[in-house]
């Protein structure tokens, strides 16, 4: 493991609360630098979004690992990882789950990542071009669903895919404003518990 990597795992993600042993061990597996454009890579580490072009980002570390330690996500697990990017949520979230089911609006951020899963080898992630409001286009139910994108309400189609006792994992607010990173807990009986965590600012649910 290299330096900067341990570093990114000590200052940014121990030290501020992340323990889950598959959270830390995926973070430190996948390479950030594979989703950044070139002339970008020397700050593959740093606990900052970087741009990934059309007007999107890759999130800081501390939030990937935030969000996957909240939605609560084993080995066992079927998850949706709404806004894919370039890729490197769903890769993270694909090297501890069984299997990842990824939606982006955007073309060509979509094909990019297709690119990155291939160079990695990750074969668990079946990506889509779909809008992420609507959920996967199949009537199908997962352990947890990721968003990296921000609605001001949380969309009833994804709350309805989500199976008894899952977690949705989203940013709730309107652009460039207040957003707080929120979970809806789906229990056994089929009610919603809901918990704002931290301050957080992304992109609009477009």
């Amino acid at each position: 493991m290299n330096t900067l990597v341990e570093t990114m795992l000590n200052q940014h993600l121990k030290a501020r609360g992340i323990q889950d042993p598959f959270v830390l061990d995926a973070m430190a597996k996948v390479p950030r630098e594979q989703f950044i454009p070139p002339e970008l890579r020397q700050f593959a580490y740093d606990d900052r979004p970087l741009p990934i072009g059309h007007n999107q980002t890759i999130s800081q570390p501390y939030i990937v690992a935030a969000m996957i330690q909240l939605a609560n996500i084993t080995p066992e697990s079927e998850v949706l990882d709404i806004g894919t990017g370039c890729g490197y949520m769903a890769a993270v979230i694909a090297t501890i789950a069984r299997h990842v089911c990824t939606l982006e609006c955007v073309p060509e951020l979509a094909e990019l990542a297709a690119v990155n899963f291939a160079a990695l080898g990750i074969n668990n992630i079946d990506a889509r071009v779909s809008d992420g409001s609507l959920g996967w286009p199949e009537d199908r139910q997962f352990d947890a669903i990721l968003v990296s994108c921000a609605p001001e309400e949380a969309p009833q189609p994804l709350l309805n895919q989500l199976k008894a006792n899952g977690k949705m994992i989203i940013p709730i607010g309107r652009s460039g404003m207040h957003q707080m990173l929120t979970s809806y807990h789906k229990t056994i009986e089929g009610k919603i518990e809901v918990n704002e965590h931290i301050p957080v600012r992304f992109v609009p649910m477009v």
